[in-house]
């Protein structure tokens, strides 16, 4: 397979200045960059579980209909 380098150019550069702009808010300090990105990756994964259950308990009550292609 053969793939364009411009677009892993573009996604690179767009995480580059999305380091960039996380550090800035943390006014440069590193450690404080690191754990302001765990809490925030807990709190998304708290969110995640919260709505798995959510969805699980609506299928499991007939309220969603399963994909029948």
């Amino acid at each position: 397979m053969s793939f364009s380098s411009q677009p892993k150019s573009e996604e690179s550069d767009e995480l580059e200045s999305a380091v960039d702009q996380a550090i800035s808010a943390c006014g440069g300090d590193m450690r404080a960059t690191i754990r302001a990105l765990i809490l925030a990756n807990e709190y998304l994964e708290s969110e995640v579980g919260e709505l798995m259950k959510a969805v699980s308990h609506a299928y499991a009550r007939g309220r969603f209909n399963s994909y029948s292609g």
